[in-house]
């Protein structure tokens, strides 16, 4: 399952589903204000595999959090 970033247009998950992707927001979940190490882990452990984000330099900041969970 795929997550939008708060960045990210919502109207985004509607196109992914049309396209059998399974997908949800992180301002849906309450997530919008997580800073992205907190955000992948709890994508990760809410079962996401997938982080759609505009972040420059995300992978930076995350970069802990994603080695913590290498399927995502």
């Amino acid at each position: 399952m795929w997550l939008l970033d708060a960045n990210i247009d919502v109207h985004l998950a509607e196109v992914l589903r049309s396209f059998g992707i399974a997908c949800d927001t992180a301002g849906r979940r309450g997530w919008g204000a997580l800073e992205n190490g907190k955000l992948v882990t709890a994508a990760a452990e809410s079962g996401f595999t997938c982080l759609l984000t505009r972040d420059r330099l995300f992978a930076e900041s995350a970069a802990q959090a994603l080695r913590g969970h290498p399927g995502f």
